[in-house]
């Protein structure tokens, strides 16, 4: 048995979790142990983690019975949940449901949600701008995670909520830049021009939550906005073009034409770019980078990180 708190990482052989899982092996002081959450230990990224000193332990968000001796002992997690697994904000709201009562039974000390704001706040599904999605959502993802937010509160649960945003891997795997039949590259958003859009490397999270649990007591019950940096989809689209090595022009699409493109999830896309742009003063405002930098001192901008991913961003448009 260790003497160091355990620390549970949901999803650790996810982008987030296994970011967390990840910085709490890596930390210098090596304050926390590990006990990384997936439903298939013998998969070889949950071998990988054993080998790096993680208990890799089963756990399935919708089987209630394998949370309960996976977060027995522990002191606190990080958790999250992956709504794109399944794409149902139903199914999502219930694998929250469960994460919350198990840490309230475990009587977890700090656990760090990884969450996104519920759109509804400032954009009621009664408003006409964008269409409403499973039948009580403009941006499903974001709002069964911010609906869930009360789950940990009602439970009791000391909690740190660490809103996310956009991820850069995106430009890697997803909104990455292509090429028109003018040879010419392009990246192409559901984005208004002039707009900023808050970016973060999904490391990031992980390094930010490790902070927060080293903070302790201080941090719960609070709400921490993340972001590694504020860029337009020109400003974008011109730091790839420079580490791509040929120019990236940005192609803003209207919000309406790319709901009918014929690629998953194109409507949840459009609102969730919609919502962005519609409400950037309060969704850049709340992500205050100089206060984030003294928090995570390795949060990465984008044009670092770009540099630093420089190979996979040329492959993804070769």
């Amino acid at each position: 048995m260790t003497s160091k708190p355990i620390i549970l990482v949901a999803g650790a052989t996810g982008a987030q979790g296994g970011g967390a899982a990840t910085a709490l092996l890596a930390d210098p002081q090596q304050r926390f142990a590990v006990r990384a959450l997936t439903r298939d230990p013998q998969s070889p990224a949950a071998q990988d983690l054993a080998a790096r000193g993680a208990e890799v332990v089963r756990a399935d968000f919708t089987e209630p019975a394998t949370l309960g001796p996976a977060f027995a002992g522990a002191y606190g997690a990080f958790l999250v949940t992956n709504f794109w697994a399944h794409g149902s904000a139903a199914q999502e709201a219930q694998e929250i449901a469960n994460l919350a009562t198990a840490a309230a039974n475990a009587k977890l000390k700090h656990v760090v949600w990884s969450t996104l704001e519920d759109t509804r706040d400032l954009l009621p599904i009664t408003d006409p701008r964008m269409p409403v999605l499973q039948d009580e959502f403009n941006v499903p993802h974001f709002d069964a995670k911010g609906e869930g937010n009360r789950l940990f509160t009602d439970a009791g649960v000391p909690t740190t909520f660490l809103n996310t945003t956009f991820f850069y891997q995106g430009f890697i795997d997803g909104v990455q830049p292509r090429r028109g039949e003018d040879g010419t590259l392009a990246l192409t958003l559901p984005f208004e021009d002039g707009k900023l859009l808050a970016g973060v490397d999904a490391n990031d999270i992980g390094r930010t939550a490790l902070a927060i649990l080293a903070g302790g007591d201080k941090f719960l019950g609070q709400t921490v906005s993340l972001a590694g940096d504020h860029l337009s989809g020109e400003q974008f689209a011109e730091v790839l073009g420079e580490v791509i090595g040929e120019p990236v022009r940005f192609d803003p699409v209207p919000y309406s034409l790319f709901r009918t493109f014929p690629i998953p999830a194109a409507e949840e896309i459009a609102n969730m770019f919609q919502y962005y742009a519609d409400f950037e003063t309060q969704f850049v405002g709340a992500r205050n980078l100089d206060e984030l930098r003294r928090l995570n001192p390795a949060l990465q901008d984008f044009r670092t990180w770009a540099a630093v991913n420089q190979d996979a961003l040329r492959a993804a448009v070769a």
